[in-house]
């Protein structure tokens, strides 16, 4: 299924949550950039033979609602899920400014309707307040409320999932007008022929690389700043979930390939998620 919608009754299907201006009287931001994201991740995914539906400027309520819905229904192979919004360690935000928890969310897909399909969540927002210098530190965090938060998000995870996170524990995620870097690097390599036909977890260590080593922040406050995306994955074999139908053995003999970016991505004035 690729180029095209089939028209029978189970396809991979696709939900893109995007918080761009949260109610009057929330103290959080409004996230520019956040539906340009949200329309080129629709069209590439479209593209990709996925049925897509966007939900803009949810409450937490609707949000836990919407999921739960949805891992209710049938999937051909593949759910994919994007959730951009304001967030921390373990949750994001409604409009409302409602915590979303992330852990209450992946264990709705703990269900016998998606049991052996492939499930993929990407996380654009921030979990934490820190700011990535590129430096590598050490850090005596083990034990602390953050760190228990975070294993028993990981804990709620599904066999035969993968989570992709903007960025690292207690760390900001960076948003820009134009879009984020995270999302859009994705839509990149989606769009690259040598990009859609890899395997999951080597489609998302490139997407990594790229962010890491490609990316650094402008501005008074952020200027340098880096950002590294986070998988945690409990897949339990190879997936090609954007490959072209019949295409897989063709992918699986892939040698490496260099992950060095032949795109730039310019380093433009931004903001935390």
């Amino acid at each position: 299924m690729w180029k095209g919608m089939r028209h029978d009754k189970e396809v991979n299907r696709a939900v893109l949550v995007s918080v761009e201006t949260f109610d009057p009287g929330v103290q959080l931001s409004r996230r520019p950039g956040a539906g340009r994201d949200t329309k080129r991740l629709h069209r590439v995914l479209r593209k990709l033979g996925f049925k897509v539906d966007i939900h803009s400027d949810l409450t937490a309520r609707e949000i836990y609602a919407l999921f739960q819905k949805e891992s209710k229904k049938t999937v051909e192979g593949c759910f994919l899920a994007v959730l951009s919004t304001h967030g921390e360690e373990g949750c994001v935000f409604g409009a409302d400014g409602g915590p979303v928890r992330l852990s209450r969310i992946f264990s709705y897909f703990n269900n016998p309707h998606m049991e052996g399909k492939t499930k993929m969540f990407f996380i654009q927002a921030c979990r934490g307040h820190e700011l990535d210098a590129g430096v590598e530190v050490e850090t005596d965090a083990a034990g602390s409320e953050d760190t228990k938060d975070t294993f028993a998000q990981y804990q709620s995870i599904p066999i035969d999932t993968a989570v992709m996170y903007a960025t690292v524990p207690g760390y900001a995620a960076f948003s820009h007008p134009l879009g984020a870097v995270f999302l859009q690097t994705l839509c990149d390599l989606l769009e690259e022929e040598g990009g859609r036909g890899l395997e999951l977890t080597r489609l998302t260590t490139r997407l990594s690389h790229r962010v890491a080593f490609r990316f650094q922040a402008k501005g008074r406050h952020l200027a340098g700043k880096k950002e590294m995306p986070c998988l945690v994955s409990r897949l339990t074999r190879d997936v090609f979930p954007f490959a072209e139908p019949g295409k897989e053995c063709e992918e699986k003999g892939l040698s490496t390939t260099s992950l060095v970016s032949t795109d730039n991505i310019r380093p433009r004035k931004h903001s935390i998620s």
